[in-house]
Parts: C-alpha cells; structure tokens; sequence
C-alpha cells in the first residue's frame, strides 16, 4: 500500500469519526435548544440576505436538527427567489425555485416546479449549504455524499456567490480533513457566533 493511499485512508478514517461525533452531539440537542438556535440562524441569514443584496437564493430545506430549522426557507422566500435542490439518481443536483414540497429520497423534503438544471446555482447571488463541520479554512464536511461538492465545484473560483454553511454552535473547528474532490465554502454562520467569514471579501 502506498503512502498516498494510507494517508487518504486515515483521512478517511477520521472524518467519519468525526461526523458521527457531530451526528451524536446533534441528536442530544432538546427540541427549546432547536427551536432557539433556529431562529438564531435564520435571523442571522436574513440579515446577510439583505447586506448582500441578494435578489436569488440557492438553499436547502433543513431537516431534524440540521440548522435553520423547518421555516428557513418560507422566511427566506418572504424576501427572495429560492433555489432548492433535488437530489438526482446519481448523486447530482438539480434546482428547482421554491414553491409547494413533496417527500424526497432519503428523507429529503424538495420543490416541484419544473427543474432548472444543474448550472442553475450559478444564478444564485448568495448560496447555503448544509453541513456538519467547517474548520477555520473553509473546508466543509457534510455527510459524506458529495452532492454539494459537485455543486459547488460549478461556481466560478473567483468573484461567484458568497457560499455560506449553517451550523451549530462547536461546530466551526480547527480541522476538518480534506479530500481531493472537497469544494470549500467562504464562510459561515452560528447561532451563537454569527457570521464568520473566511474569504477576503467584504461583508
């Protein structure tokens, strides 16, 4: 075995501790501390929402204890165009605007209205994306698809949307271990800490 191919192993191996570390500190958090870091998030995205500018949003539909809770996107399209995922058979997503949900694959809860295509986050001026962990360089940890990492991988490396994940507070570390194929974001937001910014971009 190369060392290559045993330092990507112990990557690997690492990450996945670390997820389930994050998924179990996730599924002890009471439904007050949801709600609570809920309204932080979406409070704390809005206000982005409005300091960017932002005419069209790329989001998600936050599920369990993923941050932002059930009303992020409603609150979101009070104010903006949503673009919300749908999960294709290989992996991939597709986007479609916000405006009814129905019952997705694994558990997922996604639009219904014609599907724009793969290239549609480019059209987004602000995008967020789900995760498990952020460290302090941007590089994200999600739950170990890679459907976001395709995603993101479309936007240009420079001058695109400001991409943004939403966590919970101990959430944001020092390290994350990075894959080949990882797709870092510029910043994100908190419930406690707000938003934190990686990039070299005003906000």
């Amino acid at each position: 075995m190369s060392d290559s191919t045993r330092d990507a192993e112990g990557s690997r191996s690492v990450k996945i501790a670390l997820r389930n570390r994050l998924l179990t500190s996730r599924r002890s958090l009471t439904s007050n501390e949801l709600a609570a870091a809920a309204a932080q998030v979406q409070r704390q995205t809005l206000s982005l929402v409005r300091r960017e500018g932002a005419a069209v949003v790329a989001a998600y539909v936050p599920i369990g204890s993923e941050p932002g809770g059930p009303g992020l996107v409603e609150a979101l399209a009070a104010q903006v165009r949503v673009l919300l995922p749908v999960l294709q058979p290989d992996g991939d997503l597709d986007w479609a605007a916000f405006s009814s949900l129905v019952a997705g694959p694994r558990g997922l809860l996604e639009p219904v209205g014609p599907r724009l295509g793969a290239a549609a986050i480019t059209t987004a001026d602000l995008v967020l994306v789900p995760g498990l962990a952020v460290d302090r360089s941007g590089v994200r940890m999600g739950r170990g698809g890679g459907s976001y990492d395709r995603a993101l991988s479309r936007l240009p490396a420079s001058g695109g949307p400001l991409v943004v994940a939403l966590l919970h507070d101990g959430e944001l570390v020092d390290t994350v271990p990075a894959e080949p194929h990882d797709r870092p974001v510029q910043a994100v937001i908190t419930p406690g800490g707000g938003l934190t910014v990686f990039a070299d971009r005003p906000v």
